[in-house]
């Protein structure tokens, strides 16, 4: 079997793709935006959520899969796609470096970086800046996806007990883990609690007032999924009175914020540009669950990333 895919990043060399699916597929570079030739047409779509203007016009030129590079996919109009779509997105690909990122956050956090860096002589040396520790404090996963998974295995070994939180009633693939079934139970008594959460009709603003104020008095709040997860209004209130010692946040509502937007100035916000997915092999890896998800398909076996439109992700 042979198969055409058509792409919105690129010709078969930006694609990598490794020599026996080079070998059976022929790959045309469609632009995102504007009319398409007459005479383009394909069997799969490698695209971008949220990016492609074209994608319906793309989609009607025989398209039966669609695979979205990002991970996240809330911004695809799933009630607008055919039924019979198969749709997948390369969940997994960038979960190792957004996992080290809040790890950074947790320990910039307790260490007190880098408000207690120097850049003279201080009044008192060695003076006692009362660090924290890692050790012993309660994290709070929402959402325990790939995401979640590799954050657990990375704060384990620093004493830290996880609990972590899915939509399923399965067990956890991480020992030392303790899975809850409920938002209340994940937050209860959590020192840090990160979002790693899909973005959904169900789950948007799923920490609001209510989950604030559940949270324990100077919880570390870190968000690294989607910024319309948290009810920002309600993060003021909960930043001001304390709730919340600190949100490092690289996820807001809107993305790009506008400027003058309260989060820039915030003194207990540290916010970033969306980037924690970035690291040396963020592209290749992305690449590397379409290929996975291409060798399925050409295979016409079922393809492992599978988005469930019905739900979102």
């Amino acid at each position: 079997m042979t198969v055409t895919v058509l792409s919105h990043i690129g010709d078969a060399a930006g694609l990598a793709l490794p020599t026996e699916l080079v070998e059976r597929v022929e790959v045309v570079t469609v632009p995102m935006k504007g009319e398409l030739a007459p005479d383009v047409a394909g069997d799969a779509l490698i695209s971008v959520a949220g990016w492609a203007e074209n994608l319906h016009e793309v989609l009607a030129r025989g398209v039966r899969w669609v695979h979205f590079a990002s991970t996240g996919v809330d911004n695809v109009p799933f009630d607008e796609l055919p039924d019979d779509l198969l749709i997948t997105n390369s969940r997994g690909a960038s979960a190792v470096p957004i996992a080290e990122w809040s790890m950074a956050m947790m320990l910039a956090f307790e260490k007190r970086l880098p408000e207690t860096w120097i850049s003279e002589v201080p009044e008192n040396w060695r003076a006692d800046p009362h660090l924290g520790t890692l050790n012993g404090r309660r994290l709070g996963i929402v959402g325990f996806g790939s995401i979640g998974q590799a954050l657990a295995v990375r704060a384990l070994p620093f004493g830290m007990e996880v609990v972590g939180m899915r939509r399923t009633s399965a067990r956890s693939p991480i020992d030392g883990v303790t899975m809850v079934s409920t938002l209340a139970e994940v937050l209860d008594g959590a020192d840090h609690v990160v979002i790693a959460a899909p973005l959904t009709d169900a789950t948007r603003h799923l920490i609001d007032a209510d989950a604030l104020a559940r949270m324990k008095a100077g919880v570390h709040l870190v968000n690294i999924a989607r910024g319309g997860l948290v009810d920002q209004d309600a993060l003021r209130v909960a930043l001001d009175d304390g709730t919340v010692a600190m949100a490092s946040l690289d996820a807001v509502d809107p993305e790009p914020l506008p400027a003058g937007h309260w989060l820039f100035d915030h003194p207990k916000v540290r916010l970033s540009a969306h980037d924690s997915w970035s690291w040396p092999g963020a592209y290749p890896a992305i690449l590397d669950r379409f290929a996975v998800n291409l060798r399925a398909f050409l295979a016409d076996e079922p393809l492992p990333d599978l988005v469930d439109p019905t739900v979102g992700y």
